[in-house]
């Protein structure tokens, strides 16, 4: 019984939660501060030091619209139904005088185009932009392709 009393005691560890632990917060941790990034509530980039970065603003390029009359074109059917549409032109102001000058060859290539539409199309889906993509074409017969940058229908109703 001595010998038990002065023997000393086993210092055998026991290996059991201390690193599970220590691997769960750092993982919580880590899943934290990739949330956190994630969801936009910090960006590791702002612990960087600022560079002297120069972010040089463009000017937007003049732009100007020239708009064209009112375009109404009777459909063909049994119904009577009428196509109103407004368009405008995006060009710039060196070619706005030439534009203006053609306005009624484009009218009429419009109106012309338009009336030939068949009526049961324009009850289908994505008819705004292949009309717009029509008058584009036509466009660029009549006034150039460089001569203007858009075409803007600005209204189209069908009663």
């Amino acid at each position: 019984m001595a010998d038990a009393a002065l023997s000393p005691p086993d210092t055998v560890q026991k290996t059991g939660r201390k690193p599970f632990l220590f691997i769960a917060v750092i993982a919580v941790m880590l899943g934290a501060g990739f949330a956190s990034s994630f969801f936009g509530i910090w960006s590791p980039m702002a612990l960087l030091p600022a560079g002297k970065a120069q972010h040089e603003v463009k000017p937007l390029p003049a732009i100007e619209f020239v708009s064209m009359p009112q375009i109404v074109v009777t459909l063909a059917g049994p119904q009577m139904r009428t196509l109103i549409m407004a368009v405008e032109v995006e060009t710039t102001p060196e070619k706005r005088a030439e534009i203006q000058l053609l306005l009624p060859r484009l009218s009429d290539a419009f109106n012309t185009f338009l009336a030939e539409i068949d009526p049961s199309a324009f009850e289908k889906r994505g008819i705004l932009e292949i009309v717009r993509d029509e008058l584009a074409t036509r466009a660029i017969y009549i006034l150039g392709k460089d001569a203007f940058t858009d075409i803007l229908i600005t209204e189209f109703r069908i009663q």
